[in-house]
């Protein structure tokens, strides 16, 4: 914006200028722009999953879209979707999650080198609850094929 002032003089009337009224957008929309380009290269960089080794199997298991996902830690920290949850807890958190639904699925990732017993615990947590399905994750097995000659 800008103002014109003029010095006064004592036989002159006073003139007193027009403001420009009109906003220059183009450098609101550089830095309107400038600032989607940077939310656009760092949401990705912020969505950080759950670090697990997943056991490999030769046949190819994900979990569907309309169960629970379960994830388990080799340092036995249990993942209900977002949220880390005590075992001890665990039971009580699903019987909320699973209050007035009719298909109860829980898809289990568990890391490889998790402590058998205790993944054999939370399995027990999961069917106390009253779960109708229950689904193991793995990672698809590399299978190479080894040429032999005739």
């Amino acid at each position: 914006m800008a103002l014109k002032i003029q010095p006064l003089s004592r036989g002159r009337k006073k003139d007193v200028g027009t403001s420009l009224s009109e906003i220059n957008v183009t450098p609101l929309v550089d830095v309107m722009l400038v600032l989607l380009i940077i939310f656009m290269v760092t949401t990705p960089m912020m969505q950080s999953g759950i670090g697990v080794n997943l056991p490999q199997a030769e046949t190819d298991t994900a979990p569907a879209d309309e169960g629970l996902i379960l994830t388990i830690t080799k340092d036995k920290y249990i993942h209900v979707g977002e949220y880390v949850v005590n075992i001890q807890l665990l039971e009580k958190r699903l019987r909320e999650y699973f209050y007035g639904r009719a298909k109860k699925i829980v898809f289990i990732q568990a890391d490889k080198d998790l402590d058998y017993g205790f993944f054999i615990d939370t399995l027990d947590i999961v069917k106390k609850v009253g779960v109708d399905t229950v689904g193991l994750v793995t990672e698809p097995k590399e299978i190479q094929a080894k040429k032999k000659g005739p």
